[in-house]
C-alpha cells in the first residue's frame, strides 16, 4: 500500500464573509487554484478518504492549518494505524449556498466519509432557516447520489441570540432534525466546550485558538471513531479518547 502524503488541502482560497477574511477571487480563479493545488499534492494511495467540507472553522482560520481539527484527526488516524486520508476542504466565509455551488466538482474524487460543517455564516447573516436547511439537504442528497455508501457526518452548530431567541433556537434544532430525517451521523455541537470561552478563542471571539481546536478535535472524534473503528476497539478507547488527542 502506497502512503506518501495523507493530509491534503483541497481548497486554499479564503473569502471575506462573516467567518474569515482575505481578498476575494472570481469563481474561475478559485477553481483553477484548487485544481492546481490538488494536482501538485495528489499522490497514489489506497487509503479511504475523509473529506471535511466546511467554512473557516474547518480551515483553521487564524492558525497554521496543521493546528486545525482536520489535521489533528489525521494524526489520530495515523497513530492508530488506520488507512484513511483526510482532505481539508474548508473555505473561510463559506455559506451553505456557496457550499452547494462548489460541491459538485469537490465530489469528483472518491469520498468514503463526508463531514459537513456549514451553516454558521448563514446564522450570523440571519439567512432564513428554511433556506439554510434546504441547502444542507441538497448537499446531503448530492453526496448520497454520488455514492450511496458514503458515510455522512453533520456537524451541529449554535449561534448567539443576535437574531432573536426564536431564530437561534430554530437554528440549533435544524441539525438534529436533518440528521434524523436523513439517517446520518451528528456531532451535536462542534464547538462544545469552546464557544463563549475567551481563552479558547481568538480575539474575534468566533474562531478557536490552537487549544480550542484540540477540544473541537475531541468533539469530532467522539463521532468519527464510531465509523472508523471496529465496535470492540471503539468501546475500549472510549474513556481515553480525549486524553489521547491532547
Amino acid at each position: 500500500m502506497l502512503k506518501v502524503l495523507k493530509f491534503r488541502y483541497f481548497l486554499v482560497v479564503l473569502l471575506f464573509v462573516g467567518c474569515g477574511e482575505t481578498t476575494e477571487k472570481k469563481p474561475s480563479e478559485a477553481q483553477a487554484e484548487v485544481e492546481n493545488t490538488d494536482k501538485e499534492e495528489d499522490v497514489s494511495t489506497d487509503d479511504k478518504v475523509i473529506l471535511f467540507y466546511g467554512n473557516s472553522l474547518t480551515a483553521a482560520y487564524g492558525l497554521d492549518v496543521k493546528e486545525g481539527f482536520p489535521n489533528r484527526i489525521q494524526q489520530k488516524l495515523d497513530s492508530l494505524g488506520l488507512d484513511y486520508q483526510v482532505i481539508n476542504s474548508g473555505l473561510s466565509g463559506e455559506t451553505t449556498s456557496g457550499g452547494l455551488n462548489r460541491l459538485d466538482w469537490v465530489l469528483n474524487q472518491p469520498v468514503d466519509i463526508f463531514v459537513l460543517e456549514l451553516g454558521a455564516n448563514d446564522g450570523l447573516r440571519g439567512i432564513p432557516i428554511a433556506e439554510t436547511m434546504n441547502n444542507l439537504q441538497e448537499m446531503i442528497d448530492m453526496v448520497k447520489d454520488k455514492n450511496p455508501d458514503t458515510k455522512i457526518v453533520l456537524a451541529g452548530m449554535q449561534i448567539p441570540p443576535n437574531m432573536g431567541t426564536d431564530y437561534a433556537s430554530q437554528f440549533k434544532a435544524m441539525y438534529p432534525a436533518l440528521a434524523e430525517s436523513n439517517n446520518i451521523y451528528l456531532i451535536p455541537f462542534l464547538l462544545e466546550g469552546v464557544a463563549g470561552n475567551p481563552s479558547l478563542n481568538l480575539e474575534d471571539g468566533i474562531h478557536p485558538t490552537a487549544e480550542g481546536q484540540r477540544i473541537v478535535t475531541n468533539n469530532v472524534w467522539k463521532i468519527l471513531k464510531t465509523i472508523v473503528l471496529p465496535a470492540s476497539v471503539a468501546e475500549v478507547t472510549k474513556d481515553a479518547a480525549v486524553e489521547e488527542l491532547n
